[in-house]
């Protein structure tokens, strides 16, 4: 789910080129983005996923390997972050999101036998298993790309990697590494070119956005501890929300109240509410970490793509071309450039 502060962030979001990230580095929230690659990377009419010969989702895979070599065309350098142990206040909103799926799975099927449209159902059935996020790490390691495993939350390492220089942004559709306090966000990243609108006939150029925190919190006058109580007051994946509140409301009374005390003292928030804001300001985060990119294993990709998951070979040694030509550019690209200290 994450925070939905949409409303807040659309006057100042910045609509760029996705060349215009040449030389940067790009902490990517490898969940969020593997879950885009599981819902979109579907037969239009069955809403089924990529499979090989031995009936293994493969949509993932796909996903990760053909956008991400997009990425290194672009000069962009990606560092997919992986999520490590959620805090148990985040258990519920799991549990929640599990009977959601398994409800859309429900109604996908049966959608297939009445031969009605499933491939709505069929996006919000989509499962990541800890198989699926191996299978990614090992394509990535073989690809030559760093990855980091979280301690806990995949956005909040991402805004550790911003914040200490380690990463250009955080890149990830919710907005929750704000709150976390990355000083920029990225949404769109792998989601570039024409899409269709959900059950439209029409297409729209989907581009990457800029989110600055700073001037997010310019704008409206608040401070970093203030925009974690709106993302609170709004609901997130740690606290249902206030009812009847949302992001403009909710700034409103940050505004005229202020501190979290006040506050939590006028909604009655419960007691849990102070372990959750507390975990936005301090989270649990790796901070050994070592980011080192290298040349491609081809032949090992090959084998995974191609003889272990039935994928094209000529389009998966065209996709190999390119990353080769994408890495051939960014050894000639100083370390200073990739590095935004």
């Amino acid at each position: 789910m994450g925070v939905d502060i949409k409303d807040l962030v659309e006057d100042i979001k910045q609509e760029v080129e996705l060349s215009s990230l040449s030389n940067k580095i790009i902490a990517i929230d490898a969940y969020n983005t593997l879950y885009q690659f599981l819902s979109i990377i579907r037969d239009k009419d069955t809403g089924e996923p990529l499979r090989d010969s031995k009936g293994r989702i493969t949509s993932h895979i796909s996903g990760i390997f053909y956008r991400t070599i997009n990425l290194l065309e672009n000069g962009i350098k990606p560092i997919y972050v992986f999520d490590g142990e959620p805090p148990k206040f985040k258990l519920k909103e799991i549990e929640r999101r599990q009977k959601m799926r398994e409800e859309a799975f429900k109604k996908w099927q049966e959608a297939l036998e009445k031969g009605e449209e499933a491939i709505t159902y069929a996006k919000a059935a989509s499962i990541l298993t800890k198989e699926m996020v191996e299978e990614t790490k090992e394509l990535l390691s073989y690809m030559g790309l760093p990855y980091v495993q979280a301690k806990s939350e995949g956005e909040a390492q991402t805004a550790y990697l911003v914040n200490k220089g380690y990463a250009y942004a955080s890149a990830s559709q919710d907005y929750d590494s704000l709150l976390f306090g990355s000083t920029r966000l990225i949404r769109n990243l792998n989601l570039t070119g024409k899409r269709k609108l959900p059950k439209k006939e029409i297409y729209v150029e989907i581009k990457p956005e800029i989110i600055e925190l700073n001037a997010l919190l310019q704008k409206y006058r608040i401070t970093r501890e203030q925009l974690i109580l709106i993302g609170i007051i709004v609901g997130c994946d740690y606290f249902e929300g206030v009812k009847g509140y949302g992001p403009k409301k909710a700034l409103e009374l940050v505004r005229e109240l202020k501190t979290f005390e006040r506050i939590k003292n006028y909604l009655k928030l419960p007691d849990e509410v102070e372990e959750i804001y507390n975990f936005f300001l301090n989270p649990e985060v790796e901070e050994k970490i070592e980011i080192t990119f290298k040349p491609m294993d081809k032949e090992k990709i090959i084998k995974f793509m191609v003889e272990e998951r039935n994928f094209s070979e000529e389009r998966v040694l065209n996709a190999l071309e390119k990353l080769e030509e994408a890495s051939k550019k960014s050894r000639q690209t100083s370390l200073s450039l990739w590095f935004n200290r």
